[in-house]
């Protein structure tokens, strides 16, 4: 592997970029705490190990050579974007507020499934992942078990990081929580994964 520091170094820079997994985490870690922050997180970084044995074994490639098969997984990766965004400008109740029948329970949209399913589904992932990782793969070298190393520091990292970023939130959660802030930040990470869902949906091929 070539310059594994530099690898380093910009990986870390994407993984703390503001973007849609944090628009994710930020909002699923204010609405139902750090414990299901802590599963987006898992989620999302699941997905990337998806991503990481695709490309180790040139299933990203073969995506992006086919057009129909990229503008399949484009379009619904973006219509999943929509509806989360777009959720978010629907009021819900507060757990404190919702009554459930003795013995019954109350059965909430999985915080994992949510992450990993926004990441799999997202072909930008995919493209970066063929794009960014051959920059450092040494040609002399088994180039699968490279990709697939990158690809599982990629994933440590990422998990790191949101781990520590969902840990701070949650002391701000009580705040956060208050119906105006709540409000605010609703409409404001569903503008971001509308964004998010758009761009995707118009992006080209490269």
């Amino acid at each position: 592997m070539n310059d594994f520091l530099t690898f380093l170094v910009l990986t870390l820079f994407v993984i703390m970029s503001p973007g849609v997994d944090t628009a994710l985490i930020t909002k699923r870690t204010i609405a139902d705490g750090r414990k299901n922050g802590y599963k987006m997180a898992l989620g999302i970084t699941s997905g990337s190990l998806v991503h990481t044995f695709a490309a180790a074994f040139g299933l990203s490639a073969i995506l992006l050579q086919s057009a129909l098969a990229f503008d399949i997984v484009k379009y619904v990766g973006a219509i999943y974007l929509l509806y989360l965004g777009i959720s978010s400008f629907f009021k819900r109740k507060n757990d404190h507020d919702l009554q459930v029948a003795p013995g019954s329970t109350l059965k909430r949209k999985s915080a994992f499934q949510q992450g990993f399913f926004s990441n799999v589904l997202n072909p930008k992932v995919a493209m970066f992942f063929i794009t960014f990782l051959p920059q450092f793969v040494n040609a002399g070298s088994n180039v699968t078990i490279q990709f697939i190393t990158m690809g599982v520091v990629y994933t440590l990292l990422s998990i790191t990081w949101f781990f520590l970023y969902v840990f701070f939130i949650n002391y701000l959660r009580e705040w956060l929580l208050t119906e105006k802030v709540q409000k605010i930040m609703d409409k404001a990470t569903g503008l971001v994964l509308i964004g998010f869902g758009l761009k995707l949906a118009f992006e080209k091929q490269l």
